[in-house]
């Protein structure tokens, strides 16, 4: 598993880890039903404390990424609702575009990075 941590980011370390994952979900690096590893392992593995790595894998479980498994641990389950993803992405989405706007960033550019991004995922 290769997770990348950047220690002098402003952004919490549990959040990169979430991010982490969940762009290794959207590449199909992580797939569904596979494992992750455990608490103890992930934390050993990049460096953090285990309660950062506990932290990221609660709101992986919360936000439906994630499930727990009594004999594998975290497990990869992507089970969000659509309706409510779609819903997170427009409240999201409106800020990010609304801050694009201030920095005079056109409708083109912000398609075409979007669908820079996509070709990434592969999937859609």
């Amino acid at each position: 598993m290769y997770i990348e941590i950047d220690f002098n980011s402003d952004e919490a370390l549990y959040l990169q880890l979430r991010n982490q994952i969940i762009i290794g979900i959207a590449t199909s690096r992580f797939q569904e039903g596979d494992a992750l590893p455990s608490v103890r392992q992930l934390a050993d593995l990049i460096g953090i404390n285990m309660h950062t790595v506990n932290k990221a894998y609660s709101v992986l479980r919360q936000e439906g990424f994630v499930k727990v498994d009594r004999r594998k641990g975290a497990v990869i389950a992507v089970d969000i609702d659509k309706i409510q993803a779609m819903e997170e992405l427009k409240s999201e989405m409106q800020v990010i575009l609304a801050k694009s706007s201030c920095k005079r960033i056109s409708r083109a550019e912000v398609h075409a990075l979007i669908d820079e991004i996509y070709e990434d995922y592969g999937q859609l």
